[in-house]
């Protein structure tokens, strides 16, 4: 399997996923708009941009399966499959503000070997693979050599729908405005592990996340020299609904930080 070539696909793919969004942004009805739950939202867009998402995958590697936030396929696959965000940010698509992205991973059993994150409102195509230096439209790109919170810009998302662990939030919320160059909250994690990535910040962590939310950009990251986890630690961030995202050398820190913070989630 030539990934480098697959990988090169799927950057087609995602854009021209891209081109179909920003077009129909222009002149997006808010009536189409469907409630998935509180404050998670979805549109006809999300659903049409990943059917052709789905049709253009299974053009590339016909025996993967599918893992989509819209159900759109939901084959199994027995070894490869892909994880589709056709839209990540979809409530800052629905109000006009960026960013929001197409992201595709892949994954070979358990294993993220490709990832694609196409951020549609700068034109920015991150992307990487196994083996590979992480790329932003053809150019490597690396992790910042940060490896402290008080050098270090933190992104991480809001807690919306289950609110249980607001209490531990709004506590590094705290620690991080006090002891960091600062907080950020973009509203799309695909697009905020591929900032890491491209050291436009040093770390990012966030609760209620889905596979498809990160597979692809937990990839760039780590082929951009950045590392991964849940909050406890280990590599099981793909399913758990929680990750920990950092440089290579404020990983330890930010990860033992988090940790702490989170205490008390079991």
């Amino acid at each position: 399997m030539n990934l480098e070539n697959i990988c090169q696909e799927v950057i087609a793919t995602a854009k021209s996923a891209g081109a179909f969004i920003a077009g129909e942004r222009v002149h997006f009805n808010a009536a189409t708009i469907e409630k998935k739950g509180k404050a998670n939202f979805v549109s006809y867009v999300d659903k049409m941009a990943e059917e052709m998402i789905v049709a253009d995958l299974r053009k590339i590697l016909p025996e993967a399966g599918f893992i989509t936030e819209e159900g759109t396929a939901t084959d199994s696959g027995e070894r490869f499959r892909w994880v589709i965000d056709p839209l990540d940010g979809t409530t800052n698509f629905i109000h006009g503000t960026p960013p929001y992205a197409v992201s595709i991973g892949l994954i070979d059993h358990q294993e993220i070997i490709l990832g694609v994150v196409y951020e549609i409102f700068r034109g920015e195509c991150f992307y990487a693979w196994k083996g590979s230096p992480a790329f932003v439209d053809g150019k490597v790109i690396h992790v910042s050599d940060a490896a402290t919170s008080e050098e270090s810009l933190i992104i991480t998302g809001f807690p919306y729908g289950d609110l249980q662990y607001v209490d531990e939030f709004t506590t590094a919320i705290r620690y991080f405005m006090g002891n960091s160059h600062g907080i950020r909250r973009f509203g799309s994690a695909a697009t905020d592990l591929s900032y890491v990535a491209a050291g436009r910040a040093e770390a990012f962590w966030e609760l209620g996340l889905h596979a498809w939310d990160v597979a692809a950009g937990a990839l760039i990251l780590q082929q951009a020299g950045g590392k991964v986890s849940d909050f406890k630690g280990s590599d099981q961030f793909l399913f758990s609904g929680e990750i920990v995202a950092a440089t290579g050398k404020y990983f330890t820190e930010f990860q033992r930080l988090i940790a702490e913070f989170y205490s008390k989630k079991q």
